[in-house]
């Protein structure tokens, strides 16, 4: 099982100093939040790009994809009725994949809350429809630059569109191309779905691709009250292959404290699954 952990979460930390705590904690991927490099991303110079990719490197770290996509963006929304929004919204993806490879990642997570939810007016089947559209414009540069991009449902407390799995993959499967997949967060299927997460992982097994583990209390995996081994093993049992991030919001604990925490307490899960004859060489 390969772990790697979102960056934001160093956030008052440079960049070399963040690939060397993420990779002292254990760690082998990194996943990065668009604007912690910059608010002006289509400036950044490619040169810039390779530098962090090669960084990361240099400490055994691989920059596993983007997420927090339209985090901090004005004028840019998912489900705009507005054409010239939803072209900008589209250019906008398309940029971040070529952005993505640049840094020698595969994955861009749509989460963005904000930036999805319903407008005055718009009904969710017309917001399906112009999601759908912005997806579609963008395919193609996901393809060209070999990302996938990763729909990821949140909670109502988030926002009001596409709340759980089975929402987003009616909305992939409109979209209807091979660049789109699923994401899975431990945190919004506990607010959000009605069956249990090991369930869920098993029914999208074949469509899910990439993975953020915490807890409800906005913390990681571990410091809360949710037990991760039957989660771990529903990603075991399912065939999962990719990776499995840290990603929290509650930044109190210290960064490195919660990295630290966080994979101690999945490797111990999987020590745990491995002595019970669960798995093998997990």
């Amino acid at each position: 099982m390969k772990f790697a952990i979102c960056q934001e979460l160093y956030e008052d930390t440079d960049w070399a100093t963040q690939c060397q705590l993420i990779a002292e904690a254990g760690y082998t991927g990194i996943e990065v939040a668009p604007f912690a490099i910059s608010t002006d991303l289509a400036s950044v110079p490619g040169l810039v790009l390779e530098g962090m990719k090669q960084e990361a490197e240099r400490h055994g770290l691989e920059i596993i994809g983007l997420h927090w996509l339209l985090a901090k963006t004005t004028g840019l929304h998912l489900t705009s009725p507005e054409l010239a929004v939803r072209k900008a919204t589209a250019g906008y993806l398309a940029m971040l994949a070529r952005v993505c490879r640049q840094l020698g990642g595969h994955v861009l997570v749509f989460g963005s809350p904000q930036q999805r939810s319903l407008l005055p007016g718009i009904s969710k089947a017309q917001a399906s429809e112009f999601a759908a559209d912005v997806f579609r414009q963008a395919a193609p540069w996901f393809a060209d630059n070999d990302v996938l991009l990763c729909l990821e449902p949140l909670t109502l407390k988030e926002t009001d569109f596409i709340n759980t799995c089975d929402e987003a993959v009616e909305i992939i499967r409109l979209v209807d191309h091979p660049s789109m997949a699923l994401h899975q967060d431990v945190k919004a299927m506990l607010g959000a779905e009605t069956s249990p997460i090991p369930k869920i992982i098993h029914r999208h097994k074949n469509i899910c691709k990439h993975f953020h583990v915490n807890d409800s209390n906005l913390l990681g995996p571990g410091m809360g009250s949710t037990d991760y081994h039957p989660i771990l093993r529903a990603l075991i049992e399912s065939n999962y292959c990719g990776w499995v991030s840290v990603e929290v919001f509650d930044y109190g604990p210290g960064a490195q404290n919660i990295a630290v925490q966080s994979l101690s307490y999945m490797r111990s899960i999987l020590a745990d699954l491995q002595d019970d004859g669960v798995i093998e060489n997990a």
